[in-house]
C-alpha cells in the first residue's frame, strides 16, 4: 500500500468532510499549522498495531505541541471489520491507562464502517466517525480545553454534526466519502 496515497485521501477527508462540514471546530487550526502527523502502517494484526499505537503515544507525549498538536494513526490493514475495530478500541483506551496517559491524550476513533449503537448501518450520523480507512486520532487533552472554554459548545457538537448531516443526507456523505479516495 502506498503511504503517500493513505496519506493524501486521508487529508482530503480531514479538508473536505471534517473541516469542510465544520464536525470539528478545532481541527482547521492544527491543519492549516500543518501540526497533524499522519502516520500509515502495514501492520496486519492487532498485537502489531498496539505496538505501533504504544510508539505513537510515546511520541505524542514526548513531541512539543508547536510541532505536533495530534496524530492521526491509519491502519488499512488490519481491523477491516468494524466491530472488530469497535472491540479494540477499548484494548487502545486501556493503553492510555497502562501508559499513564489518561487526562493527557484521548483516543477517538474512525472507520469506514462505523457505526454508533442503535443507528441503522445507512444512517446518515455515522458518517461523523467515517473516514477512508480504519483509524484512531491521538488528541491531546489540553489542545481541546485551550480552545474550547464553553463546555456547553463542547457537549453540543455531536447533535450539531448529527443535524448537518441527517440534513445532507446519507447519499451526500456516502459520496463525500469516496471521492476522498479517488
Amino acid at each position: 500500500m502506498n503511504h503517500d496515497l493513505v496519506i493524501e485521501a486521508t487529508r482530503r477527508w480531514v479538508a473536505s468532510v471534517v473541516i469542510g462540514l465544520n464536525l470539528c471546530p478545532f481541527a482547521r487550526r492544527v491543519f492549516d499549522a500543518n501540526r497533524i502527523r499522519f502516520v500509515v502502517t502495514d501492520v496486519e494484526d492487532e498485537v502489531a498495531l498496539l505496538a505501533v499505537l504504544t510508539t505513537e503515544l510515546d511520541f505524542l507525549r514526548n513531541e512539543p505541541r508547536e510541532r505536533t498538536e495530534t496524530t492521526l494513526l491509519i491502519h488499512p490493514r488490519v481491523l477491516a471489520d468494524f466491530l472488530d475495530y469497535n472491540d479494540f478500541t477499548a484494548t487502545a483506551d486501556q493503553l492510555l491507562d497502562d501508559l499513564g496517559l489518561r487526562g493527557t491524550i484521548q483516543l477517538a476513533s474512525f472507520h469506514p464502517a462505523y457505526q454508533f449503537a442503535g443507528t441503522a448501518t445507512d444512517a446518515a450520523e455515522n458518517y461523523t466517525n467515517r473516514s477512508p480507512f480504519p483509524m484512531l486520532h491521538l488528541l491531546r487533552e489540553a489542545s481541546i480545553s485551550e480552545v474550547a472554554d464553553n463546555p456547553d459548545f463542547l457537549a453540543g457538537i455531536p447533535e450539531r454534526n448529527i443535524a448537518v448531516l441527517r440534513q445532507l443526507g446519507r447519499d451526500e456523505m456516502a459520496k463525500r466519502l469516496k471521492a476522498t479516495t479517488e
